[in-house]
């Protein structure tokens, strides 16, 4: 099971013909987020509407890969007017911008269930290269005969790279939203059947 620790996001024209397909289960899976508030605390929030499909290949692990989407309209961190300012033009500017993606370029494994995870995240209109630190997590089959596998995933993004520059000064010194986002993932992903 090693060399299942990082599955890459694939795109149907790279995928080999060895390669197994899998599906992001939805109700399964999150995309979660922390940003710093006002210097001195901490809001989560998440992404309640995501997909993707992971193509593994387990002989040639580097010919995987993986893509994924977020619905940017479905972020909610637990307080309604706030979630509206983060889909405003302030931030993701939903209307404009839609989607979230990724779409992986390369994987490096360690020789135990965890890896790197290269890829190209487009948010708020702008595509930049991030790493993943991805961890594989295991396999099992539900009651109704599906393989399942649990993978998580966790980064640390600037807003400002994506052009989310909107903030507020404070008085006391400071300013009311960290930069810097943890990015945190959790995905269950079932295989699909054969064509």
């Amino acid at each position: 099971m090693a060399t299942q620790s990082v599955v890459t996001i694939t795109t149907p024209e790279t995928e080999t013909s060895e390669s197994t397909r899998w599906q992001f289960d939805p109700a399964h899976s999150s995309a979660e987020f922390a940003v710093r508030h006002m210097m001195v605390s901490t809001v989560k929030g998440s992404f309640r509407t995501l997909s993707g499909t992971i193509a593994y290949d387990e002989a040639h692990p580097e010919a995987s890969r993986v893509e994924a989407e977020i619905d940017a309209a479905s972020i909610e961190t637990g307080v309604a007017d706030r979630d509206t300012h983060l889909r405003s033009p302030d931030f993701f500017d939903i209307v404009k911008f839609p989607k979230l993606t990724f779409r992986s370029t390369g994987v490096e494994t360690d020789g135990a269930d965890s890896g790197k995870m290269h890829g190209e995240l487009t948010v708020h209109g702008v595509t930049r290269p991030v790493t993943l630190d991805v961890s594989y997590l295991g396999e099992v089959k539900d009651p109704w005969g599906n393989r399942r596998r649990r993978y998580s995933a966790e980064t640390t993004l600037n807003r400002k790279d994506f052009g989310m520059t909107w903030n507020m000064v404070l008085d006391a010194g400071g300013v009311l939203v960290g930069d810097k986002v943890k990015v945190t993932l959790n995905i269950e992903a079932v295989e699909k059947a054969k064509a």
